[in-house]
């Protein structure tokens, strides 16, 4: 089984987030699923490629509630 290290995860999204935005996810229950190895968090790489999957739009549609009106 693959880990990722949070450190890993922020280099992953190229710096688009930051390990305190991880900290937050982690805390508020948002983000990939995590585990704690001998104290320290990471990320199984199949746990973060799901929760990647999951926040993909289809095709370009918006999210539900995020529809441009018509006109």
């Amino acid at each position: 089984m693959e880990y990722l290290t949070p450190q890993e995860l922020v280099d992953r999204y190229r710096n688009t987030i930051s390990l305190g935005t991880l900290a937050n996810w982690r805390s508020s229950g948002r983000g990939p699923e995590f585990v704690r190895l001998g104290g320290r968090v990471v990320y199984r790489v199949e746990d973060v490629l799901a929760w990647e999957k999951s926040r993909r739009s289809n095709l370009g549609e918006q999210p539900q509630g995020k529809r441009k009106a018509a006109g």
